[in-house]
């Protein structure tokens, strides 16, 4: 639990205003000097200073403790390593002074003695003396970084930091909210959504259900900056009521994994600021370890996570799954390892089940393959009670890919009923946005439902053996749903053949064209600078003009609006213009596909100095070519080893003159409209080919139907209607 409010001779409480100041203050500071490149540099350096602050004001707190019960108290850090000793006083070293005793191995230390500077001091601690936070102390230190330049701002950075206390409670709460606000303020400059944030709603809502119990362990393996664990922390605080209480809810209640070293100072901040004074998070790959080696003693009782989706894992870390379950999806992995990590059921009947809640993208329900064959054992080993299916825009404007959260348990045997819920959208809207995002109250009427579950407008079920005989698609939609409606058995059939037909042409014209078209072995290769040029449009910005500020997605999705500001709210003092066919990159993301074309919806909308961008030679390359290289995974590897920096902490940046460098096969003009061509074809006849399976579905609900209203089971309801009453009949 946060500490308690300090006596009266203590320093003052800050109020919620006076805290939001020091922090903005001191990111003003930090956006004058030249080591730092927005709001991704300025957030992790904040982070390291409040945490040295926070840990000190929290050991001055425990010796005082100690000292009034008489015992001994081990300090985390000695002097003069200690935030009192070298930050405290707003007149102390500063500097290249300061900058020598934070950055190098060796300096003269604030006692005027020769020692470790304080980065190598701390990330040498460990835990030989019994505190377990020195070796969390010793893991957060491994991957930060001093990138200011300037000695003399940090000293006013510190100077403002020193203002904040955290002996207050209420002043821990308050500076938990702001620093959520800077979390998803990161988030934004980064142009990155999931890896850093999941929607507070549906942290909340996930919580809630799997209802975490004191004494029972919860695990996030994908924990990012915390939020899961935070909500758990904040939902299990509540049955704190004794001494022993506490102790089980700092100690034993919450587990954590994050292998990135932003994130996880990020989450270890996040949550010491909430209250948990030692978090166990571990800086190690969850996927790290052979499934087989996960014993009980390494499982849990409750797992809330969001794992990441859509990227890929070495072979190394494949290896360590059963020969016919690994895959390079690293989705499909984390799901195998949270089934692993769930305990076994423990005897008794008031006993509860170990349980999970992961979000997963739409394409693990329908996916075949080594995707079916998890979602067999799910079925079949776990009890897979629930589906909530989220609408579109819930993680918008970050990703578009629908999503999902699974909650199954270990409890029961093998999964008999599958109840889907579809969260509705609110009346009116056609999905969500930035501007518009989805509620935690939104999310009360499924609360309502989930003890006393029946079949509504939003809910319905299916059977598990259903669910097996289709090859274990888990992609069923609203059967009460006006789009479910069945339209006449000989209007579907006339639209299968006739879909199967478009897919037959498609198919021809790809064969085609692969036969025609010139082997690549033959182009030769040019530099990208033969084919792009560099643009600058860069504007000074306008106290009152509005600006629309684009950031760009991961994989090949291309640039997005990430907010709109008025210029005196904005950090940059200057911005870049761009327009429609600039060719623009992350230098932060790129190494996870951050590449894109501007469309002509954002013409004329601005980016930071981080997007470096470019306009294109039309006559030597055509813009959906050059796109679909930059999809390729051989051409994100080439990326990913050259990018370069001296800090992990804010990740590696792809510089524009190796962008430049980069060679591409440049056929002609006409050959490179060859290559978009079968592109697009195969992705048709993917879309073509999923719509088929789905009107296939259809056609047999529609068959089935018209046999038992012709039989006279069903009355003049409306076809839905009927349907549900069939199936409650059998």
């Amino acid at each position: 639990m946060p500490p308690k409010v300090r006596n009266k001779n203590g320093p003052m409480p800050t109020t919620a205003q006076s805290l939001a100041g020091l922090l903005k203050s001191a990111r003003d500071i930090m956006r004058k000097d030249k080591g730092l490149n927005g709001d991704i540099d300025r957030l992790p350096m904040l982070t390291w200073i409040l945490f040295l602050k926070f840990l000190d004001d929290l050991e001055q707190q425990r010796a005082e403790e100690a000292a009034l019960a008489a015992s001994r108290f081990r300090p985390a850090v000695d002097s003069p390593y200690r935030w009192r000793d070298w930050a405290a006083d707003p007149q102390g070293i500063t500097g290249d002074t300061l900058l020598a005793f934070i950055n190098q191995d060796e300096c003269t230390r604030p006692d005027g003695k020769r020692g470790p500077g304080l980065f190598a001091y701390l990330r040498s601690l460990t835990s030989s003396n019994g505190d377990e936070r020195r070796d969390v102390i010793a893991t957060v230190f491994k991957g930060v970084q001093n990138r200011m330049a300037s000695g003399y701002l940090l000293r006013d950075v510190i100077n403002k930091v020193a203002g904040i206390h955290f002996g207050s409670s209420d002043e821990l709460h308050t500076l938990g909210a702001l620093y959520e606000s800077l979390l998803r303020e990161m988030r934004d400059a980064a142009g990155d959504s999931g890896e850093f944030y999941t929607p507070r709603p549906v942290v909340r809502f996930m919580v809630a259900v799997s209802d975490p119990h004191l004494g029972e362990v919860v695990l996030d393996p994908a924990c990012g900056t915390g939020g899961f664990l935070v909500e758990a922390f904040n939902h299990l605080s509540k049955e704190v009521h004794t001494v022993h209480d506490r102790r089980v809810l700092q100690e034993r209640s919450l587990l954590g994994c994050e292998p990135k070293p932003l994130p996880y100072l990020l989450c270890q901040m996040n949550l010491l600021l909430h209250g948990l004074d030692s978090p166990r998070i571990d800086a190690g790959n969850a996927l790290g370890v052979k499934l087989t080696e996960i014993g009980d003693r390494e499982r849990v009782d409750v797992i809330l996570t969001n794992p990441p989706f859509g990227g890929e894992e070495e072979k190394g870390i494949q290896s360590n799954f059963p020969e016919d379950r690994q895959t390079a999806e690293t989705a499909l992995l984390f799901l195998q390892l949270i089934m692993r990590k769930l305990r076994k059921a423990r005897r008794g009947a008031d006993s509860l089940a170990s349980r999970a809640a992961v979000v997963v993208p739409n394409g693990i329900l329908s996916g075949d393959g080594v995707c079916a064959r998890i979602k067999k054992e799910l079925l079949e080993e776990f009890n897979l009670h629930t589906i909530v299916r989220l609408p579109n825009g819930v993680f918008a404007p970050y990703t578009s890919i629908p999503t999902n959260v699974l909650f199954f348990d270990r409890k029961g045997g093998p999964t008999k009923d599958v109840w889907y819920y579809e969260h509705p959208l609110p009346e009116g809207r056609k999905n969500y946005t930035k501007t518009q995002p989805l509620q935690y109250e939104e999310f009360l009427p499924c609360l309502d439902w989930w003890k006393d579950r029946e079949e509504n407008d939003c809910a319905w079920k299916v059977g598990a053996s259903e669910l097996l005989r289709s090859g274990c698609n888990l992609d069923r939609k609203n059967p009460h749903s006006e789009e479910a409606a069945h339209l006449p058995p000989e209007e579907l059939l006339g639209d299968v053949l006739e879909r199967e037909r478009r897919f037959v042409e498609i198919i021809e014209r790809v064969a085609n064209l692969l036969r025609t078209a010139t082997h690549a072995s033959k182009w030769h290769r040019v530099q990208l600078s033969e084919v792009l040029r560099p643009v600058s449009r860069e504007e000074h910005v306008e106290p009152t003009k509005e600006y629309r500020l684009l950031g760009v997605r991961l994989d090949g999705r291309g640039p997005f609006l990430r907010e709109t500001v008025i210029g005196s709210e904005s950090s940059a003092t200057r911005l870049y213009r761009v327009c429609a066919g600039d060719f623009i990159y992350s230098r932060l993301f790129a190494c996870r596909g951050a590449f894109g074309i501007v469309s002509p919806e954002y013409n004329g909308c601005y980016v930071s100095n981080e997007f470096p961008t470019y306009t294109m030679v039309p006559e030597r390359i055509d813009a959906r070519y050059l796109r679909a290289w930059f999809l390729l995974p051989a051409t994100i590897a080439v990326v990913d080893a050259n990018c370069t920096g001296s800090t992990p902490l804010t990740r590696n940046r792809f510089k524009e003159h190796f962008f430049l460098a980069l060679e591409i096969p440049l056929p002609t003009l006409e050959e490179q409209r060859q290559v978009v061509a079968r592109i697009e074809e195969v992705a048709r006849s993917q879309q073509l080919h999923s719509e088929i399976g789905g009107v296939l579905d259809s056609l047999l609900s529609a068959v089935l139907d018209r046999a038992f209203r012709e039989s006279g089971v069903a009355g003049g309801e409306r076809p839905v209607r009927r349907a549900r009453k069939v199936r409650d009949g059998i």
